[in-house]
């Protein structure tokens, strides 16, 4: 290996171990209440080591959440290779998002905060982080309507929806039960005796119902 390889590869672990430490402070203290200081001893580099790497404290949250998509990315892709159908990869998709949301609350919750409260991204327009971030959203996006399209042509979804509107339907729907049920899930047990799982359940049906071509099946 050469010494520019090296000092590459050097670059890239001190940058992971800032991501590793800022996680660990974000996560425990949410991004409101955390300094880069704290995350400076945490990772065992000084301040400054930081802002060589992050132009700020957003910008190393964006590094987060572009390890959370690119983690919800590749589930997705995998869930929906599994599956012939369009309609079964739709359903395979929404499991490995629940998936996700049980196996990786942290992260879940970092992406619902960047979506819900818009983290300011101002000054973070040109950093690769804020790019990356964008890029895999349209690809998670991308990916949920073409598999909507293949269903249509494939005939195992109705072809009277629109693909772009179900697409942006069945993602705020599935984000939107999540969330409210992460929120109040003790709430909701107390109250109605009602599990999380029992919800989702039940979401999956619905939408499946509303989903799938009965018409072709018949």
């Amino acid at each position: 290996m050469g010494v520019a390889e090296r000092k590459e590869r050097e670059k890239e672990q001190r940058r992971n171990a800032i991501i590793d430490a800022a996680e660990k402070v974000f996560f425990s203290k949410g991004i409101e209440n955390s300094t880069m200081d704290e995350v400076a001893e945490l990772a065992e580099f000084s301040k400054g080591t930081l802002y060589l790497y992050f132009k700020n404290k957003n910008d190393l949250f964006h590094a987060i959440i572009a390890r959370a998509l690119e983690a919800l990315y590749g589930l997705f892709k995998t869930a929906a290779e599994k599956e012939k159908t369009g309609f079964d990869k739709i359903r395979a998709i929404g499991r490995a998002y629940y998936e996700f949301y049980k196996k990786e609350p942290d992260y879940f919750s970092a992406m619902l905060h960047q979506e819900i409260h818009d983290v300011d991204p101002e000054g973070l327009e040109d950093t690769p982080n804020f790019a990356r971030c964008h890029e895999l959203g349209n690809e998670i996006f991308s990916l949920l309507q073409e598999t909507v399209k293949l269903g249509i042509r494939d005939g195992t979804v109705r072809k009277d929806l629109d693909p772009l509107k179900l697409s942006l339907v069945l993602w705020g729907h599935s984000a939107g039960v999540l969330h409210i049920f992460k929120a109040k899930e003790k709430v909701f047990d107390k109250m109605f005796g009602i599990t999380i799982d029992e919800i989702v359940e039940y979401s999956f049906r619905l939408i499946s119902d509303y989903l799938e071509n009965k018409e072709d099946k018949q």
